[in-house]
């Protein structure tokens, strides 16, 4: 037999025993991916999901914590027909140097204001500016705690968006209530005189003691103030219609550029 054709031969031998080596010790392939593995690994998927979502903090939750620090008790006394009178109202810090923003309606007349901030401290405070057609005014402690978080102002809102009034309802401090915007530029009456245009207008509880205070999106930021509610018994008691002054008209009184 020529020497060519025995190299052929062994070369051909090789070649067919390392084809055979590598088929007996290659490693398994990857099993066959059944449509019983995909369903489980797409539930498994939605199984973590839902454990993130249910261990995540509420909107509500998020925006309260962020207004928190922010958050001003008002308190003030009054004289009306020689009958002295004490009013509870709530407000927010919107400048690093103190300045509260709150309802006019909350202050206008008394003959003393006091704001309580988060921290406990408590000031005398006066009336630094007033919109009496926004029904906003902005106060100035005499006294600032020790530190002063001033609130996010935050831009407009939209029908629907999700939104949170915080105050002080009926005496019961650092309360929040949660709803939606239920409509945009509103105009209403409030007091039997006072005309307030552009309002928000929402349904998330309020009752005497929220007036001043801020409406929240569920960033925390303040997209509001809320000035007064719908009730046709006058009894100044919440049915479901509030009302806010937009910040970007609030924020005015108190030097922020528009939002």
């Amino acid at each position: 037999m020529p020497r060519r054709v025995w190299i052929g031969l062994v070369v051909l031998f090789v070649v067919a025993a390392a084809a055979l080596t590598y088929a007996v010790t290659r490693p398994p392939g990857p099993p066959v991916l059944t449509q019983r593995d995909v369903d489980a690994s797409v539930q498994k998927g939605l199984e973590r999901q839902a454990e993130a979502e249910a261990a995540a903090p509420a909107d509500a939750t998020r925006a309260h914590a962020a207004i928190g620090p922010s958050l001003v008790l008002i308190q003030t006394r009054s004289t009306v027909d020689g009958t002295a009178q004490r009013g509870t109202g709530a407000g927010v810090v919107v400048n690093a140097d103190g300045t509260v923003l709150t309802a006019l309606h909350v202050v206008e007349g008394a003959s003393s204001i006091t704001v309580s901030f988060a921290d406990g401290t408590q000031s005398p405070a006066t009336i630094a500016a007033d919109q009496p057609e926004n029904d906003i005014a902005t106060l100035t402690p005499a006294k600032l705690p020790e530190t002063v978080v001033p609130a996010v102002l935050g831009g407009g809102v939209t029908v629907g968006s999700p939104v949170f009034a915080v105050g002080h309802p009926l005496g019961l401090t650092d309360s929040l209530s949660a709803g939606v915007v239920s409509a945009l530029d509103r105009t209403v009456t409030v007091e039997g005189k006072l005309k307030l245009e552009h309002l928000i207008q929402f349904d998330a509880a309020v009752n005497p003691g929220n007036s001043g205070g801020p409406l929240l999106n569920k960033a925390g930021q303040v997209v509001g103030i809320v000035t007064g509610l719908a009730n046709p018994t006058d009894q100044r008691l919440f049915v479901g219609i509030g009302f806010a002054v937009p910040i970007a008209t609030a924020g005015g009184a108190a030097g922020s550029p528009p939002q």
